[in-house]
């Protein structure tokens, strides 16, 4: 961030008291950096005027308080006038571990989608995030970005607007996720593997505008078809899927969803909650594995 923004003084870094990721910003952006105190509404209605004036916010803050509290600035100041505010959305999902329902995001991709001209972007981690941004943020378009700085160990393929990022294909079942429990899907697609199954995967970086080509090939490729998300099956990956195929008149293709079904997660360590949620690699291939055996008679 603080390299593109010395080569671009177009961008202005923002947080509503929010500095966790962005501590160094003060001291290199100087007046280029402005954190307006717990006001998620205020901050998203300087940004706006910001970009009015020239300006490529950056608008970091906590993911449900980003989203929700300020949903209204978002639509109204941002969509409509169709604004290149950047929103930041930090600790989305499962990475909220220890916070409880007040503080998870986990209808934050619903939302955002729902807005017209708003791009959704879920980054797999790190890797994925550095080689994503810089086109997110060289766009004119606003945009909500699911921030996702964890390590992983995959080496991701530099980053097309609006596409996929395709892992494998398989046969058998497409596993199709994004943000951070790619890394859990992939070891879950080695656990498959090792079973004797045929499994792709598919990295779904970006939601809005989503690949609809990739996920009707993999519709059409595949006996099943797997959605894994942090985040409430509605609105989702799953709903996006179900669009999808709907819109393209893809049929025979049974789809899995994996997500939360109307409740929050329970609180605890990433890992408590993975294993309680069902969503260890270990938990995710076994219930793939059943499913799989339901469709394939």
């Amino acid at each position: 961030m603080i390299t593109t923004a010395k080569q671009d003084e177009r961008i202005v870094v923002m947080t509503a008291e929010n500095r966790a990721l962005v501590r160094n910003a003060p001291r290199l952006l100087g007046n280029r950096f402005i954190d307006t105190g717990i006001t998620e509404q205020t901050m998203v209605g300087m940004a706006a005027g910001l970009a009015l004036r020239g300006r490529i916010p950056i608008v970091h803050g906590l993911a449900p308080f980003l989203t929700m509290r300020a949903f209204e600035f978002i639509r109204t100041d941002v969509g409509i006038a169709h604004l290149p505010v950047k929103l930041s959305g930090y600790i989305p999902g499962f990475l909220s571990d220890g916070n409880g329902p007040t503080h998870q995001a986990i209808e934050d991709v619903a939302i955002m989608r729902c807005i017209p001209g708003m791009e959704v972007y879920c980054p797999a981690d790190e890797d994925d995030l550095v080689k994503m941004l810089p086109a997110i943020w060289g766009s004119a378009a606003p945009a909500y970005v699911r921030i996702n700085h964890r390590k992983g160990s995959y080496d991701h393929s530099p980053y097309v607007p609006g596409k996929a990022e395709i892992v494998a294909k398989g046969k058998d079942v497409t596993l199709l996720v994004y943000g951070f429990l790619f890394e859990n899907a992939l070891q879950a697609k080695e656990l498959l593997e090792q079973e004797g199954l045929s499994v792709g995967l598919i990295n779904m970086r970006s939601l809005k505008p989503v690949d609809e080509e990739a996920i009707v090939e993999a519709a059409l490729a595949s006996a099943l078809l797997v959605t894994i998300e942090d985040h409430l099956r509605t609105g989702g990956l799953y709903s996006i899927v179900a669009e999808v195929m709907l819109r393209h008149r893809v049929s025979g293709t049974e789809v899995l969803p994996l997500a939360l079904e109307e409740r929050w997660f329970r609180p605890g360590l990433l890992g408590e909650v993975l294993e309680t949620e069902g969503f260890t690699a270990r938990q995710i291939a076994a219930r793939i594995k059943n499913a799989n055996s339901v469709y394939a008679k």
